[in-house]
């Protein structure tokens, strides 16, 4: 194909891949895939059930033994054509996003460019695995470790960032020498784990590498989650089922990137152009369905009312509606349950005092494109205790730098955040002291480098994403030694 040839769509897109086989779900029940602007139906998808589940276990252990001894670059290259072929079919996979995701085209191309940055990393993992040769205490003895795959991993990936959040993990696992089974989640099974199988199948990834099981996490979750293959669980979603999943497994390694809470902090010397366009981004960026989004924007008297006025101009400018044309910032939120409990959440913070300053009406053909909302109020408030993942932002007087710190840390969450200050250095001061995972200065609490360490603190998750983390958390050291010499052994053993 030229690179200005436009490939023919992927079809059976309905059904899940175990083996190098494309096939439907055994359980008997149907999932209708459907996009959440207007109800569409753009998929009918038969579930797995734990036998699914089984057969995509042994798949993957079947291909491990030989996909791990796969020279490095052999593996490096499978990326690397990867890379093209997302090139390639970059609008298809837009296309997608926008209709099953309910992601705004901008919103979609940026994800893609997630995981093009994310192929273009997990391509250097190959060779970037490194062992260590270490002096023993025993006379001729010398210490070998290697850093071996892992060998099956399971990826349990959600719906908010499907395309990236299963890659983050899906990617280097491969690259490293493991296989995988993979379940997306059930709304978005196409963006989730379909594509990137195809993707990665056309790249040349030989059969039973990469398996994806397509069905609802209460029906065969647990099964992913305890099967005797599985040696590591890779998990993106809810704080819950995140505590669920360390209750069931809490001897198998995993990586857990769960709830969120992220205060952006502004201090007074702040530039408030620049932390409005921060908080307004960080807010409302995919309906605020991202788990870093900015739930609580932490404004020092000094500036908090000035600040106030400047993010009200700023939402009400935002465009809302259909998230396939072009010109739309926020588009519909992913369903009907959670429509019902974001609207929930507002109303119940106005019970106990919260100030709405901004609201509207839900829209669109499903009445999923809920109205950007923008409160006041104190740090308890359910709106700014609770994880929102919607359209909601809301705003926290602080009396001065120290009090804003206390804000900020009175969360069971510790993901991300970000501090606001035109002195660099004293932001730096203050973000070490915030309790999170990840904190940027002068800066939006929205960041996503697939180089570095991703990860959160507390109630937000466990181990870290990206770059050099990444390959410690999907391999293993394995010491070998070597007795070059006959060794002495004490107490009158080996006496001959």
């Amino acid at each position: 194909m030229h690179a200005d040839q436009t490939p023919t769509p992927y079809t059976g897109l309905d059904r899940m891949t175990i083996g190098g086989e494309w096939r439907h779900g055994s359980s008997g029940e149907v999932h209708h895939d459907v996009d959440p602007y207007d109800d569409t139906v753009l998929a009918e998808v038969r579930l797995a059930d734990a036998g699914d589940v089984d057969l995509a276990y042994r798949a993957a252990e079947r291909a491990w033994p030989v996909w791990a001894a796969t020279p490095a670059y052999e593996r490096a290259e499978v990326f690397r054509r990867a890379l093209r072929i997302l090139d390639a079919r970059r609008a298809e996979v837009a296309e997608w996003l926008v209709r099953e995701a309910g992601a705004v085209r901008d919103r979609a191309e940026f994800e893609i460019d997630l995981v093009r940055s994310g192929m273009a990393e997990a391509a250097s993992y190959p060779t970037r695995v490194e062992g260590r040769i270490l002096p023993g205490i025993t006379p001729g003895k010398e210490n070998r470790v290697y850093r071996e795959p892992l060998g099956v991993v399971t990826v349990i990936s959600p719906w908010n960032f499907p395309f990236q959040l299963s890659h983050r993990s899906v990617a280097p696992a491969v690259a490293l020498g493991n296989t995988v089974v993979l379940k997306p989640a059930e709304n978005t099974p196409v963006t989730g784990g379909l594509l990137l199988a195809r993707v990665y199948e056309e790249a040349g990834l030989p059969p039973g590498v990469l398996n994806v099981v397509l069905g609802k996490g209460g029906q065969i979750g647990d099964a992913l989650a305890t099967h005797e293959s599985s040696r590591m669980v890779s998990f993106t979603g809810s704080t819950d089922v995140g505590r669920h999943i360390s209750r069931l497994i809490p001897l198998k390694r995993r990586t857990l990137e769960l709830g969120g809470n992220s205060p952006l902090v502004v201090l007074d010397d702040a530039d408030l152009d620049l932390a409005a366009d921060a908080a307004v981004f960080g807010s409302y960026y995919h309906q605020g369905q991202i788990c870093m989004a900015t739930n609580r924007i932490i404004a020092t008297t000094g500036v908090h009312d000035e600040l106030v006025d400047r993010i009200v101009a700023r939402v009400r400018a935002l465009r809302v509606g259909d998230p396939g044309d072009p010109a739309t910032q926020v588009g519909p939120v992913i369903d009907d349950d959670q429509a019902e409990g974001i609207r929930d959440l507002v109303d119940r913070s106005v019970e106990v005092g919260a100030q709405l300053l901004l609201s509207g009406e839900p829209g669109g053909p499903a009445g999923r494109v809920l109205p950007p909302y923008l409160l006041l109020a104190g740090n308890h408030a359910p709106c700014a205790a609770e994880e929102v993942f919607g359209p909601v932002a809301t705003v926290i007087r602080a009396t001065e730098e120290e009090d804003a710190l206390r804000i900020a840390n009175d969360t069971e969450y510790g993901l991300s955040s970000a501090v606001h200050t035109r002195d660099a250095e004293k932001g730096v001061r203050f973000a070490r002291r915030l309790r999170a995972g990840m904190t940027h200065v002068n800066d939006s609490t929205l960041n996503d480098e697939a180089n570095t360490a991703f990860g959160g603190e507390e109630h937000s998750g466990h181990g870290r994403f990206g770059g050099e983390w990444v390959v410690e958390a999907f391999t293993t050291d394995h010491w070998v030694s070597v007795q070059h010499v006959p060794r002495t052994l004490p107490f009158g053993f080996g006496g001959r």
